[in-house]
């Protein structure tokens, strides 16, 4: 069996302007308007953005860098600027509701309106780290929060949730059906829900979702050498609302100058890369389980396929090993770069990547050589501890440990 799978979509294009379709789903005044919040609360920097120059050479590419969000709030992903920011919204437009006026995400820091967002219940579904991003969120603005979560989310992830004061329930069967549980339940019990995906009912919650992670594309775009826009991106796809708000940030940024996108997946929970192919949102059934589990997503967002259904130029599957490869390559760096902890889900990206620079014709039906600059988002860092230091055989403590004596050395 191959180890990966590549097809360009047949509907990108390329020219086409960030127009009235992408800005009904992501406009610019919502991207700035989830920056301006997001930059206010405590905590907040920048992550980095690394470059790899060794990799970039070993791998036949001018230039390479990743995006490092495991240090993100604490809380080892880059879910906080969503999941977060969509319970920020929710909980000020239930306040505005009640009581006319709606508060910044800094009043309720400060503890405005405290009596009604403690009546406020938020919800989700998750594999993981939204669940712990709406949790956070949830805790950091005051109201309760209730979390469903698949049969796969490890022990350690479960916990991670519940540290945050959230009540978790274990549901049976995919994260889509956890997505229908926590939908129907919040309906019953009149709780606000926070999605990360869009079946076309729910589209306020999702869509702050992605304005919020609209910010790390943003960083990444000031952090880059130049200003200089990458060629490509490597864009991981779970439901699609990562690689949709990137893609909308830099299309919207760069125009036909923006990079060349691929989304990434697992084999076998592949709905983006049969969706593109087919023209049109495919839902994928059966065995979806993968050891990219944030990615184990059998249905688009259909606020996703508004951006990415042109806006993706490529789609592409990878086996889990590529993962693990990926994975265990940036922790040990052998091509001299600094190493760097990358969880199972968050190096979608760079397995794509990984599998592409070895094959010549994939290459070149993307475009990729000697002279391109790739940019890859890593997503998550070590969100569980154990099963990272099972699957690369160091700790992210060590792995951090080394990169901090790189650093000392590069001074």
């Amino acid at each position: 069996m191959n180890s990966f799978v590549l097809t360009c979509n047949p509907a990108a294009d390329h020219t086409a302007p960030y127009g009235a379709e992408q800005s009904a789903v992501l406009a610019a005044e919502q991207m700035r308007a989830a920056a301006v919040e997001i930059r206010g609360w405590p905590g907040y920097r920048p992550t980095a953005l690394v470059s790899l120059p060794g990799l970039a050479a070993a791998l036949g590419i001018a230039a390479l860098h990743y995006k490092d969000e495991g240090t993100r709030f604490g809380l080892g992903s880059f879910k906080p600027l969503g999941g977060a920011y969509a319970v920020f919204r929710a909980v000020a437009g239930k306040i505005a509701e009640w009581s006319g006026k709606a508060p910044s995400s800094r009043e309720l820091l400060d503890g405005a309106s405290r009596d009604l967002v403690r009546k406020i219940t938020v919800c989700a579904a998750t594999d993981g780290n939204h669940g712990r991003s709406v949790a956070w969120g949830a805790r950091t603005f005051g109201c309760r929060c209730v979390i469903y979560i698949t049969e796969s989310v490890t022990p350690a992830r479960e916990q991670a949730i519940a540290a945050y004061g959230a009540e978790v329930v274990r549901n049976p069967g995919s994260y889509d059906d956890a997505v229908r549980a926590v939908a129907a339940r919040a309906g019953r019990e009149g709780w606000l829900l926070i999605p990360d995906t869009s079946d076309g009912a729910v589209v306020d919650a999702p869509r702050d979702v992605m304005a919020g992670y609209t910010l790390m594309a943003e960083e990444a775009i000031a952090q880059l050498p130049d200003a200089e826009p990458p060629t490509h991106l490597f864009l991981q796809a779970g439901v699609g609302g990562m690689a949709a708000a990137v893609c909308a940030k830099f299309w919207q940024t760069f125009a036909s100058r923006r990079p060349f996108t691929i989304c990434v997946e697992p084999r076998q929970c592949a709905c983006w890369y049969h969706s593109l192919v087919a023209g049109h949102p495919l839902a994928v059934t059966g065995e979806i389980d993968s050891v990219m589990a944030g990615l184990a997503c059998g249905e688009v967002s259909l606020l996703a396929w508004s951006i990415l259904r042109t806006g993706a130029d490529a789609a592409m599957t990878v086996e889990d090993p590529l993962a693990l490869a990926a994975m265990r390559l940036l922790a040990k760096a052998p091509h001299g770069d600094r190493p760097l902890v990358g969880g199972e889900s968050g190096v979608a990206g760079l397995a794509g990547l990984l599998a592409v620079a070895g094959d010549q014709q994939a290459r070149a039906s993307i475009g990729l050589d000697h002279g391109s600059r790739v940019l890859l988002f890593g997503t998550e860092g070590d969100t569980d501890a154990e099963n990272y230091n099972r699957l690369v055989g160091r700790s992210g403590a060590e792995v951090r440990q080394s990169a901090a004596v790189f650093d000392g050395e590069s001074r």
